[in-house]
């Protein structure tokens, strides 16, 4: 069974997700989604001193990298 937290991640209702929460949505660990989060591949947004990714961002990022694909 999920725990919370990991159901949580999948919960489409939510607007925001930790950094964790998106890297687990893209099959990627959290040190390279803070990379693609410092070279601004992924949107994220500063919510006091906490770093938030939006959750329609991870999909716009794949739909980024499947068009550059295409393109190559």
């Amino acid at each position: 069974m999920d725990t919370p937290q990991l159901a949580d991640a999948d919960d489409p209702t939510l607007v925001l997700l930790t950094v964790e929460e998106a890297a687990r949505r893209l099959r990627i660990g959290r040190t390279t989604c803070f990379a693609l989060i410092r070279a601004g591949e992924l949107e994220s947004i500063p919510v006091g001193r906490l770093r938030r990714v939006p959750a329609d961002a991870p999909a716009e990022y794949v739909a980024r990298r499947r068009a550059e694909q295409r393109a190559a």
